[in-house]
């Protein structure tokens, strides 16, 4: 599969790092990101829809990865203009590139998009945004279904992956309390949601693509569980659970650093790949172990 050649714009974050591991083996992969962090990345801003176009042209790819996108939700709510050129007009240059070169589209989405109504939600819900960053992504969504020659839109949730030098997440925000000597951690326990390791997300991205499937999918672990949950898990696998203290609090409390709106479900249900039997996605807690391990082993005892 080495002949055939991925485009992956916006490769600089915690997902880009999966799949350029994932996919690297098999694929012959030109990765760019705004802000390079990495050997092998290059420079390139995908809201300049020359830029972008004359650079994926060059590299005459089989497949057109768009993955960046500012998922910082207080960001996008101080930063509307900017939120929504990065989230939803680059998607719009996305789509008008592969269509002009005739390649499949890969979009990345969120469980973000809905309000959190419902227990939990499938490919066939219909999403209601309640905050920015998540309004912006649905707009791309829909652009892309309804633009696409072809295309793939993988939906993710929680994310967890990159490590200390890429996760901007929950995760190593814990991680980061526990390494400063916390002794209390105040966690939420109003929100649901399913933890997504990209790692995962990534090697099951690529089964369908190696199966030529398009379309829309959740892709998410299996589990829905709270935020103080996952932190208790983190504890235990750090084996610090006797030396730090969870106080489980409700999003009122962090109202003002975390005041985007955000829903009180986020919990997805991977009902097409299920049906496809193509669900790869493991167990939240498996892919939380994996990845304190494999990322944060000089944390473990």
């Amino acid at each position: 599969m080495r002949n055939k050649k991925i485009y992956m714009a916006g490769c600089g974050g915690m997902l880009g790092e999966a799949f350029y591991k994932v996919f690297f083996d098999d694929y012959n992969l030109r990765c760019s990101d705004i802000s390079p962090n990495e050997t092998w990345l290059t420079r390139l801003d995908f809201r300049n829809i020359n830029e972008y176009f004359e650079d994926v042209n060059n590299f005459k790819p089989n497949y057109l990865f768009h993955v960046g996108a500012h998922t910082d939700l207080e960001y996008c709510e101080t930063h509307i203009e900017d939120a929504y050129a990065t989230n939803t007009e680059s998607v719009k240059n996305a789509v008008y590139i592969s269509n002009k070169l005739n390649i499949p589209l890969i979009f990345i989405s969120t469980a973000g998009i809905f309000d959190g109504e419902k227990e939990f939600y499938d490919e066939y819900d219909l999403p209601k945004p309640i905050c920015h960053y998540a309004k912006s992504k649905y707009e791309a969504e829909l652009f892309v279904k309804n633009n696409s020659k072809k295309y793939l839109i993988c939906r993710a949730g929680w994310m967890m992956g990159g490590g200390p030098k890429k996760d901007k997440k929950f995760i190593q925000k814990i991680i980061a309390q526990i390494k400063s000597n916390q002794k209390e951690l105040f966690i939420v326990n109003d929100k649901t949601g399913t933890p997504t390791y990209t790692h995962d997300f990534a090697n099951n991205l690529k089964l369908l693509i190696k199966k030529e499937v398009f379309g829309l999918f959740n892709m998410v672990c299996s589990g829905s569980v709270k935020r103080s949950e996952v932190a208790k898990e983190l504890l235990k696998i750090l084996k610090v659970e006797n030396k730090v203290k969870i106080i489980e609090v409700n999003s009122d409390f962090w109202k003002k650093d975390y005041f985007a709106p955000r829903p009180e479900s986020e919990c997805l249900i991977n009902k097409k790949l299920d049906s496809l039997s193509m669900n790869i996605m493991r167990d939240w807690k498996v892919c939380l172990k994996e990845y304190i391990v494999n990322y944060y082993h000089d944390y473990l005892i």
